[in-house]
């Protein structure tokens, strides 16, 4: 798996996400953004999902053996702040807050959520109403 292009593919859909975030339904464009923004996410499942899937399997294996495992898109926040860059122009990306993601059955905390950020794509937990964040996969 080239871990560079599935960030990058990450990266694109969060910008998406993002553009269709500050627009108004009232907005000329928002149905165009919207619809390539689901033209987006049909295109990175057709990719990567399978090997994403594998990904959450694994994460809920160890941490929400109860909860089903969802498409990899599922776990795209609504929202995302790009909290700095890169000394090669990239950004880093971050969520809003801990009530981003899918909300999971978890053994050890009473909610817990799962989310998929980019740059490096990665996999958080959040618990504990967001004392608690843990990154539980990591592209490598």
């Amino acid at each position: 798996m080239d871990i560079v292009e599935l960030d990058q593919a990450l990266v694109t859909l969060v910008e998406k996400k993002m553009e269709l975030g500050r627009l108004s339904y009232a907005d000329t464009s928002y149905d165009e953004v919207e619809e390539e923004l689901h033209d987006l996410e049909d295109a990175f499942v057709d990719k990567y999902g399978d090997y994403l899937e594998s990904i959450f399997e694994g994460v809920h294996d160890k941490h929400c053996p109860d909860s089903d495992v969802l498409l990899p898109t599922a776990y795209l926040a609504n929202k995302y702040l790009k909290t700095g860059q890169k000394d090669n122009g990239s950004f880093d990306y971050d969520v809003a807050n801990y009530q981003e993601g899918v909300v999971v059955d978890s053994d050890f905390y009473d909610i817990a959520r799962l989310v998929l950020i980019p740059n490096p794509a990665r996999i958080v937990l959040f618990a504990k109403d967001g004392n608690h964040r843990e990154d539980v996969w990591v592209a490598q």
